[in-house]
């Protein structure tokens, strides 16, 4: 048993003729022959030495032969299963299914006066109560918010790590930091889960000496890992999409390589989380349609390679507020991510960039990914489903379909119900209950979940190892004057 997800019936979205898709593929071997990438690590730089690459010790640069990149990506599983805390919350990766997550942000935000603050304790486990209740949230980003009040800089990720082990029993990923990941490793073998470890890029053509530890760590405990890049066109890639592409592929290629070099078979989640960066003032264009464009090229390059793939641009938009802006700049991206045949994309909650973001922001995504699932998940044809016998029993007016038992059985099933959406008749209906926005409705949703939704807790034995390995995590830091 696994989260259900949503099954893609149609083939995917494809913007790159066959002829194309093999420029791209030829210019990312170009780009990993030729120029290479820099890996900030002794212990790479000598696993790539004994395996045939062209190596510069002095700028610790790798040239790849296109020989063992294809064998790399032929070692690397093109359907692969993570393990959650419970098992009806494992996934199945395999590009035929559509999961959803949060977008993680740095702030929360009032939503009467939008003004963002720092999230305290109970906010952010409020927000994973929501996430953990909402039904098309199939796994937890890195963390809902990058921090809350009363934690110090250096135990922030510990402890945030913590509290998602300690309130869902969702699959979700890590992030890394100061050897943080060395104590999330042993938060989920105490919690009986895996975790995904996110690989983050330096870009251009640059892994750090920490992102080659946190994939290290997590190969080493059998986990499975998300390598992502994070690039601006025009500033730390070309300004065009192909040319951004054939960058990003190469860089994750290039820590593909490393990843079945070192444990051949070793799951892999590739990560893009690139952006157009807007020219009048310089910062990354959120919610720009270049992204959405990014995102469809990539997945058909990795479907082409046969390595699922997750967009990380998706739920990260321009809007200051949850208003129709934001809708259409989050709603656009879902759509062409899950078409193009993303295996996970990042939605619900974000409100601005990954600065800020709100559960009741959650909570309207939920009903965007709902109505997404359901398009992708297509019409079934059958004898069912296509009536006949009902149409010729039910006839020409007078008759009616109302009152069939068809209609009963099937209106639940292929009609969805947008939960935080007016669903009242007119004008007058929609007076008499008081002229509420959707925005209103997701607020109460929200209140509801809150009141009623009983996460799965971790055990007392559990919890309490949880908290030895934070007290270990302190120790640690203050030994090295970090604290």
């Amino acid at each position: 048993m696994a989260v259900k997800g949503f099954r893609r019936r149609c083939n995917p979205l494809c913007i790159l003729s066959e002829e194309e898709v093999q420029k791209v593929h030829i210019a990312t071997l170009d780009i990993l022959r030729e120029t290479g990438v820099r890996f900030e690590s002794r212990w790479a730089i000598d696993l790539f030495k004994k395996n045939d690459c062209i190596v510069d010790e002095d700028d610790f640069r790798v040239r790849f032969p296109e020989a063992l990149v294809d064998e790399c990506i032929r070692k690397t599983p093109g359907v692969f299963r993570t393990k959650a805390r419970e098992e009806k919350h494992d996934m199945v990766y395999e590009g035929g299914t559509v999961y959803f997550q949060d977008m993680p942000a740095m702030h929360t935000i009032d939503l009467i006066s939008f003004e963002t603050k720092p999230p305290t304790k109970q906010e952010y486990i409020d927000y994973i109560t929501v996430l953990d209740a909402l039904p098309t949230v199939h796994g937890l980003s890195a963390y809902p918010y990058f921090g809350c009040g009363g934690i110090s800089p250096v135990m922030m990720m510990p402890e945030l790590m913590a509290l998602k082990f300690k309130y869902t029993s969702k699959f979700h990923e890590c992030p890394y930091s100061n050897d943080s990941e060395i104590f999330a490793i042993k938060m989920a073998q105490t919690a009986g889960t895996e975790i995904l470890g996110a690989i983050s890029l330096s870009a251009p053509l640059t892994w750090n000496e920490a992102a080659v530890t946190q994939a290290r760590r997590f190969i080493e405990a059998g986990f499975p890992v998300g390598p992502c890049s994070g690039s601006i066109f025009g500033a730390t890639a070309p300004v065009t999409i192909a040319g951004a592409v054939a960058k990003t592929n190469a860089e994750l290629a290039s820590m593909l390589v490393m990843i079945q070099l070192m444990k051949p078979g070793t799951r892999a989640l590739m990560w893009v989380a690139d952006f157009p960066q807007n020219m009048r003032t310089g910062s990354p264009a959120f919610g720009q349609i270049g992204s959405s464009i990014n995102n469809a090229l990539f997945n058909q390059m990795w479907n082409f390679y046969k390595v699922p793939t997750a967009n990380a641009t998706v739920g990260c938009i321009n809007s200051k507020t949850p208003d129709f802006q934001s809708g259409y700049e989050r709603t656009m991206g879902a759509v062409i991510s899950a078409l193009s045949g993303c295996s996970l994309v990042q939605l619900h909650g974000g409100i601005m960039g990954e600065l800020s973001g709100h559960p009741v922001q959650a909570v309207l995504d939920d009903d965007i990914a709902g109505m997404i699932g359901r398009f992708i998940e297509g019409e079934t044809v059958a004898d069912d489903t296509l009536a006949v016998d009902l149409i010729r029993k039910v006839g020409p007016i007078p008759g009616h379909f109302l009152g069939t038992s068809h209609t009963r059985e099937w209106w639940p099933k292929v009609q969805y119900v947008p939960k935080s959406a007016d669903r009242t008749a007119n004008y007058k209906s929609w007076e008499d209950t008081g002229r509420k926005t959707s925005v209103e409705y997701a607020k109460d949703r929200a209140d509801e979940i809150l009141a009623t939704h009983k996460t799965s807790v971790l055990d007392d034995k559990n919890m309490k190892e949880i908290d030895r390995i934070l007290k270990e995590a302190d120790g640690y830091y203050k030994k090295r004057g970090m604290l």
